[in-house]
């Protein structure tokens, strides 16, 4: 193959200007880094454009490892400090050729050192550097671990307590290395799901749970263990559930991860909550709000007093948003006092409780000791029964600014909650500033995403509520998003502001029916309507937005 630049391969197809050229030359004399790179990161190409150069130009063909069937004999020829120094991945061989994955099948210098080292002749193929980071850790790392494990299982007790305390034992490096892929996926949980043959890893990603691993099940209880071990957990303890936390630094972020057991038939299932410390949303204007919406929220927040509730179900982001919230008020002139289970992300400035129920420690009894402590704002992590919800409101009622969540379906319906719960309508309507209702939904590919012609039935939707469209976008499937579509999540939401009209309404106990025909012809926008308008600038597709937005 004739050596090509890749400076140049760009400026011929039309990619970059000259000019960009030269700054990105420039800078990489500085940095050092490699010119791929530094385009990457000046923004003046995508990763997808500089796979299609290549693939176009020099014709070498684009893979995704996310469905690769890999040869594991092909790990003794690439070892793995090469395969990390080089981001290669070796793929297959015949005869005295051996194909490999490169994020950069350019890289002449580590083509020749691969070609010297394995004694093949080297074929390229392309792939995102996260896939074949992806593929590293998976197919070197963790397998060398699981491996080692499956070899030598301690049996002996003492063995067993002196492995699960050796930072350099095979057991803590399959953790370490199973949370390393967590969080290098960006998954928000894992899940250790002990089977009747085997132990399942499952990680959610952008909401949804996907298996990663399967392991044998003699290893369940030395991996349950050393979790146990990690989180401060009583080891001895397996009939009744437990909960811990513990901080980890991974690739130079802090993560904080929460731990849950619960015993159940073939062993204790432990699931691991991991919070991204440096990824935490402190902007309400990052949210996602759509203008009209961050408008209304902004203006709830000016008002001094009064009670703000973020509803859905779970793992719709309403923490997020409530913690945006607080960030947004927290300031030297005011006492902001939360009430939580658990405390999620530290707020400096903020006086942070947890909740402690085996100790009494109850979201009543935490609120009923806050406003004693002169505050002026208060945010209960949740309003989950009568007591919490009527001191919320009475003080709301005495000069406070109290923000809460709630799981409830849709705004409107967290009315009647509220009234069925017990609270009297004459004090809701009078304490009741605004309701958020929030879903999160998957965002498209920005790698992979690629414009479609929507459906008979995706038209008829578009049309019977009245939008317009151009275009409809979804993603095709690539590395960077294992073969999903979809990359990372957005808000939608539903605002809903209590006006003189609608405390009228409340106060009378009027139907659901009728708080939602008020708002919406007060120009309250739909949570379907919300998602639908995030389709048509291209962050999501229709199929999200029905999953998690009722259609009526």
């Amino acid at each position: 193959m004739e050596r090509k630049r890749l400076g140049d391969l760009l400026v011929e197809s039309g990619m970059i200007t000259a000019e960009q050229l030269q700054k990105a030359l420039q800078e990489q004399q500085v940095s050092r880094q490699k010119l791929g790179d530094v385009l990457l990161s000046q923004g003046y190409i995508s990763e997808t454009q500089l796979i299609e150069v290549l693939e176009f130009q020099l014709g070498i063909p684009h893979v995704s490892l996310f469905k690769f069937k890999f040869d594991q004999s092909l790990t003794g020829i690439i070892n793995e400090s090469m395969a990390k120094r080089y981001q290669v991945i070796p793929l297959k061989k015949e005869g005295s050729k051996l194909m490999v994955a490169m994020a950069d099948p350019l890289d002449y210098f580590a083509l020749d050192d691969l070609r010297m080292s394995t004694g093949f002749q080297i074929e390229q193929a392309i792939a995102t550097r996260d896939d074949i980071q992806r593929a590293i850790m998976r197919y070197y790392s963790l397998q060398e671990s699981v491996n080692e494990l499956m070899e030598d299982l301690p049996q002996d007790p003492t063995q067993m307590e002196n492995e699960l305390a050796d930072e350099d034992s095979p057991i803590v490096r399959l953790v370490n290395q199973l949370i390393q892929q967590a969080v290098q996926t960006r998954a928000s949980d894992i899940h250790f799901d002990p089977q009747e043959d085997s132990l399942r890893v499952r990680l959610r990603i952008d909401g949804l749970l996907r298996t990663e691993r399967t392991l044998p099940r003699h290893m369940t209880n030395i991996v349950t263990a050393r979790l146990k071990i990690m989180a401060n957990l009583n080891i001895a303890e397996r009939r009744i559930p437990q909960d811990g936390r513990l901080k980890m630094e991974i690739n130079m972020k802090e993560i904080d991860i929460r731990v849950s057991t619960l015993p159940t038939l073939y062993g204790e299932k432990v699931v691991m909550r991991l919070l991204d410390l440096s990824t935490a949303i402190s902007d309400v204007e990052r949210l996602g709000f759509n203008k009209r919406n961050i408008g209304l929220f902004l203006k709830m927040l000016d008002v001094p007093s009064g009670l703000i509730l973020i509803t859905g179900p779970t793992g719709t982001g309403k923490s997020s948003t409530l913690y945006a919230a607080l960030n947004r008020l927290n300031g030297e002139d005011v006492n902001i006092i939360t009430v939580e289970d658990p405390v999620e992300y530290q707020l400096e400035g903020v006086n942070q409780v947890q909740v402690n129920p085996a100790a009494g420690m109850t979201f009543a009894k935490g609120l009923r000791a806050i406003l004693r402590q002169d505050p002026n704002i208060v945010m209960v992590g949740e309003v989950r029964d009568l007591e919490t919800a009527e001191i919320a409101i009475r003080a709301s009622l005495t000069g406070h600014l109290v923000l809460s969540t709630l799981h409830t379906n849709d705004a409107v319906s967290t009315i009647t909650r509220l009234v069925d719960m017990g609270i009297p309508p004459f004090l809701l309507s009078s304490s009741l500033t605004g309701v958020v209702s929030q879903r999160l939904v998957r965002r498209i590919c920005s790698d992979c995403r690629t414009e479609v012609e929507p459906t008979a039935h995706e038209r008829a939707l578009l049309e019977r509520r009245g939008l317009q469209w151009q275009k409809l976008y979804k993603g095709q499937g690539c590395g960077n998003c294992s073969m999903t579509g979809y990359r990372g999540r957005l808000a939608i939401h539903e605002v809903l502001v209590v006006d003189d009209a609608l405390r009228r309404m409340i106060l009378e106990n009027r139907p659901a029916r009728e708080y939602r025909q008020h708002a919406v012809k007060n120009g309250m926008i739909l949570l379907l309507d919300d998602g639908l308008l995030k389709v048509l600038q291209g962050h999501t597709t229709i199929d999200e937005v029905l999953r998690v937005a009722v259609n009526e």
